[in-house]
């Protein structure tokens, strides 16, 4: 099976050797999203609130450059600084995937860039 890597300026470009995403079969791998900013390359914001979504943003940017949308997110992982976040989160999070994919989601030491949190998603093409 062909791989086929994902670089949009839509989404943060990779901070280390890697790509925004790959897909092989009928299936999109994205790496880990923090909230950075595209346009600017800034963490956007300092809540969690505002992490989230654009976190949740910048994996919606590499599911649109791929053909596919949250509704075909198929699994999650969710990593937190704090889970005394996890209620904030979920609350940004449902707003986006609102076709209840399966999930993980964890407390981490630290995040790149010590941000609040990070997304990373399987969906179908």
């Amino acid at each position: 099976m062909e791989l086929k890597f994902t670089q949009t300026d839509k989404a943060p470009a990779a901070i280390g050797p890697y790509s925004q995403a790959v897909s092989v079969g009928n299936l999109l791998f994205t790496s880990g999203q923090i909230p950075i900013d595209p346009a600017t390359g800034e963490i956007a914001g300092t809540t969690i609130t505002e992490q989230a979504r654009q976190s949740i943003a910048n994996v919606g940017a590499i599911l649109a450059a791929n053909g596919t949308s949250f509704e075909r997110v198929v699994k999650t992982t969710c990593f937190l600084a704090d889970m005394g976040d996890f209620a904030a989160f979920n609350e940004e999070y449902a707003k986006a995937f609102t076709a209840r994919p399966a999930r993980s989601c964890v407390a981490v030491k630290t995040l790149p860039k010590n941000v609040l949190c990070e997304i990373e998603a399987i969906a179908a093409l």
